[in-house]
């Protein structure tokens, strides 16, 4: 087995680094060129400043990010404390001077990474990738306003992140529950040079077999809407009256409240003026 047949074969333990530009597709066929070199720009920039040579480096283009592998014999604590901070300060520099600021979401997870001549797999760059690509990512780095997210998985916080170190402050990231394509994970996001952020709520799921109701406008300090449950308390005098007339079985009475048009009945019968059409206090025409 030759050299490249056993690289294949074997998969190498190293840090994946999935980085992601805010609203790549925003930019024009002019800009985007502009954009990927400013990415690149940031990340070899903060690698040299952070002394991790190009040859422990794998980069792959990804039109709108880039792809990265680190090979094991660098330090994890290195990339996420003093390369991060290299890579946030450069992108700070290069976000002065543009009118609409570049954003990088950032996804790290540490696991088996396969090589070959085209690039990286395994399932540790699938998660890398789902992290820096998640909707919660988006959300966060828009609400926030912010010009970096660092989104890693719960085993790199477990083992790397909670124990801190130079430039690495665990109690500034948050926890959040992601649902990806393989299924639920947790994951933990940070906001260089912020506090741990508050983490934007989800989009509720829809109730199942849930009918489709239009929305209604609101109404000024409106009463609560009528319950159209019967409730049977407040029809037993009524229905024990009839009861005992005919013997006929009890039937609760069903009363409404619309509040659009000020009207109430029972019945059928206006407890009230009615301003639909008529009053029903007013006298009616006579008919000739």
């Amino acid at each position: 087995m030759d050299d490249d047949a056993m690289d294949v074969a074997e998969a190498r333990y190293e840090l994946v680094i999935s980085v992601d530009a805010r609203r790549s597709g925003e930019y024009d066929d002019v800009d985007k060129p502009r954009m990927r070199a400013r990415i690149y720009r940031v990340l070899e920039t903060a690698f040299t400043h952070a002394k991790v040579g190009r040859d422990a480096v794998h980069m792959e283009d990804r039109g709108d990010g880039v792809l990265l592998s680190v090979a094991g014999r660098i330090a994890v604590t290195r990339l996420l404390g003093l390369w991060l901070v290299e890579v946030h300060e450069k992108l700070r520099d290069e976000n002065r001077a543009l009118r609409v600021p570049l954003g990088l979401r950032v996804g790290m997870h540490v696991g088996p990474v396969r090589h070959d001549d085209r690039g990286i797999s395994g399932r540790a760059v699938d998660l890398a990738c789902r992290l820096a690509d998640s909707s919660v990512a988006r959300r966060l780095l828009d609400a926030e306003r912010a010009d970096l997210v660092l989104v890693v998985s719960d085993a790199l916080y477990e083992d790397v992140v909670s124990s801190g170190g130079k430039f690495i402050e665990p109690a500034h990231y948050a926890l959040a529950r992601l649902k990806i394509k393989e299924g639920d994970v947790n994951a933990w996001f940070h906001l260089p040079g912020r506090p741990a952020p508050v983490m934007p709520a989800g989009d509720p799921p829809p109730a199942a077999d849930a009918p489709l109701v239009a929305d209604a406008p609101p109404v000024a300090d409106a009463p609560p809407v009528a319950d159209t449950r019967v409730d049977d308390d407040a029809t037993a005098t009524d229905a024990d009256a009839d009861a005992d007339a005919d013997d006929r079985p009890r039937t609760p009475r069903a009363h409404y409240t619309v509040h659009g048009d000020m009207s109430q009945h029972s019945d059928n019968v206006y407890q009230q003026p009615v301003h639909i059409g008529r009053i029903t206090d007013s006298p009616r025409p006579r008919k000739d």
